[in-house]
């Protein structure tokens, strides 16, 4: 049947249908499916859902949809696979302006042609640009590169009324007040819909090595502060600490060849003189740890709690546990509890089986809930995008 909201956004937008049960998130199905095929449009839809009252959840590859909890409804499922498009690349200026349903590996193929990359290594095949941006994801090369927080100049979002809107620049150099745009990294749908982005890149560097080393797991924690405190500038480290067994520690070199040699050695000495060499990444490097939950671990560099589970964290001091399947809920929460008495530790689950899910805190304390709800208030007065999917209910 073709309700009165449905007729609207159809008139706005050439592809709108029923949601499905297969595109429910979280098990909460959407009433409408639309995929605009451009910013204008995508602004239309979120005209109409406004003026009919309708809860808004943006998709887009949904790898991370399971992320965070499920929302409290979801009237209408808007997909930015329609915004494919690599707007502008300033080759010259190291920008690029990107629309947020572009992959991942679509955006490092158009950049790899002028020897550029935008150094996100996001663990998750076929990522959008707006789901990476939306969920704060990063991969190891946050140690010398930053995240998506560090990597965004500008974004263009259309606000829950339907009005596109602007922050930041096409610039790496900005200081035009504030710098809104860092807002939306991280904030799971739930102060706009992200349209477009434009991001600092780098050059590909000429070579690379990765040395790799297999230590007991609590000398790990040392072996990685040696190599932070050390002149071989790494461009990530990554540890992989699977329950009851030894650790592996990955250093990853950058930059000329006769530069990277000298650095490599430097690092061998510091981890052990049977520690590897290789211009390829081991098999589990920047990937998330096998587990049905998995809990987003932030801790002193160096000072990763022990594995209490799958773990795999890296030199900045973040890192991911992977729970096995099975484990009850009760046990996952006190797993959780005993992370979070420490001040200096951050767990957040990202995802877990539902059984579970009813049974924990996914987000723990949030200091600045309070404002994090004052700014939903003021980019979503009606509470309707991605309702309740964010920390404190947001």
């Amino acid at each position: 049947m073709v309700t009165r909201a449905m007729s609207a956004l159809a008139k706005v937008c050439g592809d709108v249908r029923d949601g499905t049960d297969a595109e429910g998130v979280l098990g909460v199905v959407p009433k409408y499916v639309a995929t605009p095929a451009n910013v204008t449009e995508a602004a239309e839809v979120m005209r109409v859902a406004a003026e009919r009252g309708l809860t808004v959840v943006p998709r887009g590859a949904e790898n991370r949809l399971d992320w965070g909890a499920p929302p409290r409804s979801c009237d209408l499922l808007v997909d930015t696979a329609g915004l494919d498009r690599v707007v502008e690349h300033a080759a010259g200026d190291l920008v690029v302006t990107v629309e947020a349903g572009v992959t991942m590996e679509r955006l490092a193929e158009v950049l790899a042609a002028e020897g550029q990359r935008l150094a996100l290594d996001v663990p998750l095949p076929g990522s959008t640009i707006g789901g990476t941006i939306a969920t704060g994801a990063a991969g190891p090369s946050r140690l010398l590169y930053g995240s998506v927080r560090d990597l965004l100049i500008g974004v263009t979002v259309v606000r829950a009324d339907g009005v596109i809107a602007k922050a930041g620049g096409k610039v790496v150099k900005n200081v035009a007040g504030y710098d809104l745009g860092k807002l939306y990294a991280g904030s799971y749908g739930t102060l706009g819909l992200i349209a477009l982005a434009t991001f600092r890149l780098h050059p590909i560097p000429a070579a690379r090595a990765y040395v790799t080393c297999e230590v007991p797991a609590a000398e790990a924690p040392g072996r990685v502060q040696s190599v932070l405190h050390s002149l071989a500038v790494p461009s990530a480290i990554e540890v992989d600490a699977p329950q009851g067994g030894p650790a592996t520690v990955a250093v990853l070199l950058e930059g000329v060849p006769e530069g990277i040699e000298p650095r490599t050695t430097e690092v061998v000495r510091l981890l052990n003189a049977d520690a590897r060499i290789s211009p390829q990444p081991p098999d589990w490097w920047g990937a998330y740890p096998d587990g049905d939950t998995l809990v987003e671990i932030f801790a002193r560099p160096g000072a990763f709690p022990p594995a209490q589970g799958s773990a795999r964290w890296s030199g900045t001091g973040k890192g991911y546990l992977g729970i096995p399947g099975g484990t009850p809920g009760a046990e996952v929460a006190a797993l959780l509890g005993g992370l979070r008495r420490d001040r200096a530790v951050t767990a957040v689950v990202r995802y877990a089986p539902e059984a579970v899910r009813d049974e924990i805190d996914l987000w723990g304390l949030v200091p600045a809930l309070g404002l994090m709800k004052r700014v939903k208030d003021q980019f979503d007065p009606e509470h309707r995008l991605s309702p309740g999917r964010f920390a404190g209910g947001i």
